[in-house]
């Protein structure tokens, strides 16, 4: 059964809404990523263990790396699904 052209384009406009969202999810993850960074400073300044808070800057980052992988799909369901709806452009 073929899709129509209105749940093709619903399709459309709901994959664009996840890509705001996982940007300003990515923008996010690089916010916390960076004030994990400036806790391990803190903690090295002061003489800490900072092993854990390092390791969690790692896994913050490996996360965020499948949150770009993530955005890269939906860019190209995205990209999909426009040539669908207007197959001109």
């Amino acid at each position: 059964m073929a899709i129509s052209l209105a749940e093709r384009t619903a399709q459309l406009n709901a994959e664009q809404s996840l890509l705001v969202k996982a940007d300003h999810d990515i923008e996010e993850g690089w916010q916390r990523i960076r004030d994990q960074e400036e806790r391990v400073l803190e903690l090295m300044a002061g003489g800490h263990d900072t092993r854990q808070a390092e390791r969690l800057v790692q896994l913050l980052k490996q996360t965020l790396v499948e949150w770009e992988r993530h955005r890269t799909l939906i860019e190209q369901r995205v990209a999909y699904l426009q040539r669908e709806v207007d197959p001109g452009d």
